[in-house]
């Protein structure tokens, strides 16, 4: 029992957790060991930083987290929607995110702050494309709902209650797909360092033309 998710939903919801693992892994590495996707520890560091008085770490650190909003706000620009919903313009959300991975792995290599501030504004695009899918959360650059969300099924389980079997099958496929591309990244970044940005670059574009065709084919099928 528990809600329907079709194929595209499972594919894209893997896809794209899988790109955020990369882009935490590379940019954890590479950007003093700070987070990237999500700012949970990124603000903790905000409040330990000024209460430092270290100005400059509190301007870098800040910059992260409004960054990470505003990418959040041009996705609430573009798809104008908090539901996965076939139609939306995820292609241009994709190919924008892609854009800003690629332009921050160049900034990056030139050892400026700048290139995690354009990662995390990609993340923050990518988290806000969408919050629920039919009452499933979907978000696919931090896991701590997802975990969440596990141990509740767990502990309705254990009462015999019960259980969302898909959307528990769901949040295991993001939770699995990031691990995964955490995996991918550290690997790349001892090969490429902060230039393994280019194949989360790279997997954003090719997701994005992909819906860009599978929404084409089916408004062609619409029609006809």
């Amino acid at each position: 029992m528990g809600v329907q998710l079709p194929r595209w939903v499972w594919v894209g919801a893997g896809a794209l957790a899988c790109v955020a693992g990369m882009v935490n892994a590379v940019g954890f590495l590479g950007f003093e060991h700070q987070a990237i996707t999500h700012l949970t520890g990124t603000t903790t560091l905000l409040g330990a930083s000024i209460a430092a008085m270290d100005l400059r770490a509190s301007l870098d650190l800040a910059g992260v987290a409004l960054a990470f909003v505003l990418g959040a706000a041009l996705s609430g620009m573009i798809i104008q929607d908090a539901m996965l919903r076939l139609g939306r313009r995820y292609g241009v959300a994709l190919a924008l995110e892609s854009v800003l991975l690629f332009a921050s792995a160049v900034m990056f290599r030139r050892h400026e702050t700048t290139g995690a501030i354009l990662a995390a504004m990609a993340c923050g695009l990518q988290n806000a494309m969408a919050t629920t899918y039919s009452g499933a959360v979907v978000r696919t650059t931090h896991l701590s709902g997802m975990f969440t969300d596990v141990g509740i099924g767990l502990g309705h389980a254990l009462r015999g209650m019960p259980l969302q079997k898909r959307r528990l099958m769901l949040c295991g496929l993001i939770i699995a797909s990031f691990l995964l591309g955490g995996l991918l990244g550290a690997v790349l970044f001892a090969r490429m360092s902060t230039d393994a940005l280019l194949v989360p670059a790279t997997l954003t574009g090719v997701v994005g033309v992909g819906y860009a065709l599978y929404r084409h084919r089916l408004g062609m099928g619409t029609q006809s």
